[in-house]
């Protein structure tokens, strides 16, 4: 078999492609939502957990202490 032979063949194999169309349209969507999330809601996510830290080392401290 030669390697034009191989690569028609490989051409005209049309399974995988909705698959990818389908990864491709999920991106699509999936992308712009995720930068959307990173450049607005990042930092009221990142503050969110860094007051729940600081709930959860105030806590402890005053556990350690005995009170």
């Amino acid at each position: 078999m030669s390697i034009y032979t191989l690569l028609r063949r490989l051409h005209r194999d049309q399974r995988g492609a909705v698959s990818l169309e389908t990864v491709l349209i999920i991106a699509a969507v999936a992308l712009p939502i995720l930068i959307f999330i990173l450049k607005y809601g990042w930092p009221k996510i990142k503050n969110y957990f860094s007051g729940g830290m600081r709930d959860l080392e105030n806590e402890s401290d005053r556990i350690k202490q005995g009170g």
